[in-house]
Parts: structure tokens; C-alpha cells; sequence
């Protein structure tokens, strides 16, 4: 359970490390010891002065400290800080009042990384109205308006300002680690959870026209075996309809680049 929004903030973390700077400053610190060693080891000895007195024992090395584990609990107003200066649409800046973001947002990432729907996180984000299908030409297809029903979510992630993105995605670093770490198989960091995420999306194949379908019990199913032998996560983008398909795979290819994650054929697992 969530700590109440009043609660005291949760412990500061650590710095980002998004620029180089410091890790090339490091970098030559440690050459330069090392450089400084080899010279002191391998330079010609010197006659003693006097004799060498015998060494003592070293003391023994206290062990580095373990870093703190970070926290999720109250950390929602933190996070919709920082989310808010992402976009000025009203439907994102509505959704952030749902709680627990940090975990939502992990839970769905691995889920549609493994080609399953994000429906329950994302429940906060659900179209109204339901699904429809209708009679054109002889063939069931979906209904214009169930396609319209997702131009809201469209438009709220084409809104988001992937460079803020890059920013904040920093920022929150250490918090998604630590909901990824509760949630992800061994092995797969949350940057390969993302960019196999994002590749399921965006390598669906547009539709050039209205999609067939063909019932299924109580709900349809695609008329298409290739189109149904999709994961449920693509199956969802589809339902979206061409238009805001563009949209929503336009934004990931954005936000995918401006993360520099790994492409999709190199995120998968081995």
C-alpha cells in the first residue's frame, strides 16, 4: 500500500549519471594511479640508506558501505512532479493522479515486452465506450467508432516532450530500477524490458484498409490467422486504428532514440 501523499518525503537519490564528464574524469584519475604504481614497481632500486625494518601487518580494509535501497513508498508526488512538465494535455496531466505510477509503468513495460496486455496497470488509461463491429460489403470489421475511442491515449503520448523525456527518465532512474527489479525475469534490465516494448509496437504492420474479423464466442476475433497470431499488446495497438497507430509508433521511435536504447534484436534475451 501507498504511503499518504502527506507523508515526509522519501530519501534523496543518488545523482544522475547521464553525462559523461565525470566518468572520463574517473577514468584518468585511475590511469594516472595506475601509472603512478607501475613507475614506483618496476623503477630501478636504490641502495638502502639503512636497514629495511621489518613491515607490519596492514590493517585490514573496511569494506566499502552497501548502498541505500531506494524506496518506492511515497513516492508519487515526486513523480508527477516531474511528469507534469511533460505535457499541457489534459487527459496526461488526468492521469497522473492515479497511484503507485512508478510500478504501473514497470508492470506494463514487461508485460508488453513479453507480448502480453498492459490492460491492468494501464487501467486508469481505459477508452470509454465499447467495442464495436460492423457490416461492410459482406465482411464484419471494426467500427469507426471503436477506433476513436483510443484517440485520446493517441494524442496524450504524441503530446510528451521526448527531451523532457530524457530528463526525467534520469531523474527516475533508480525508482523504475527498483520496480523493475521486483517484476522482471533474471537477466533482463529495464532498458531491454523497454526496447522490446517498444519493437513488438513498432514493427506492426499499419493496416491499409478496415480489418476483417470473424466472431469468437462473445468477441471477435482478426479474420486474418497472421493478425490473431499476434500478441495480445499488438492486438490492442490495432484496435487503435491506422491514424492513431501512426501517432502512438511515431512517438516510440522518438522516444526510443532519444533514450538510446537498444535496438530490438539486441534486447531480446538469449
Amino acid at each position: 500500500m501507498n504511503a499518504p501523499e502527506n507523508s515526509p518525503p522519501p530519501p534523496s537519490l543518488p545523482p544522475s549519471r547521464s553525462s559523461r564528464v565525470p566518468l572520463a574524469t574517473a577514468s584518468l584519475a585511475v590511469l594516472a594511479l595506475v601509472g603512478g604504481i607501475a613507475v614506483y614497481l618496476f623503477r630501478a632500486p636504490e641502495p638502502p640508506l639503512m636497514p629495511v625494518p621489518v613491515a607490519e601487518t596492514p590493517a585490514p580494509v573496511a569494506a566499502a558501505p552497501t548502498p541505500p535501497t531506494v524506496s518506492l513508498s511515497g513516492t508519487d508526488s515526486r513523480v508527477r512532479d516531474l511528469l507534469r512538465g511533460l505535457s499541457s494535455d489534459a487527459d496526461f496531466l488526468r492521469w497522473l493522479s492515479a497511484e503507485d505510477l512508478v510500478r504501473r509503468f514497470t508492470a506494463a513495460t514487461n508485460l508488453v515486452a513479453e507480448g502480453q496486455s498492459p490492460r491492468a496497470p494501464l487501467s486508469f488509461m481505459a477508452p470509454a465506450g465499447e467495442f464495436r463491429a460492423v457490416k461492410r460489403g459482406g465482411r464484419t470489421v471494426m467500427a469507426p467508432e471503436s477506433q476513436a475511442r483510443y484517440d485520446v491515449a493517441a494524442r496524450a503520448l504524441a503530446s510528451v516532450d521526448v527531451k523532457g523525456v530524457q530528463r526525467v527518465y534520469q531523474e527516475l532512474k533508480p525508482l523504475l530500477d527498483a520496480a523493475h527489479s521486483e517484476i522482471a525475469p533474471p537477466g533482463r534490465s529495464l532498458e531491454q524490458a523497454l526496447a522490446q516494448a517498444i519493437g513488438r509496437l513498432t514493427r506492426v504492420e499499419v493496416p491499409r484498409g478496415p480489418l476483417e474479423l470473424t466472431p469468437k464466442g462473445a468477441l471477435y476475433a482478426y479474420a486474418d490467422p497472421r493478425l490473431e497470431a499476434l500478441g495480445d499488446a499488438e492486438k490492442h495497438l490495432l484496435r487503435m486504428g491506422p491514424d492513431n497507430m501512426r501517432k502512438v509508433q511515431a512517438k516510440l521511435t522518438e522516444l526510443a532514440a532519444a533514450l538510446g536504447l537498444p535496438s530490438s534484436e539486441q534486447a531480446r534475451l538469449p
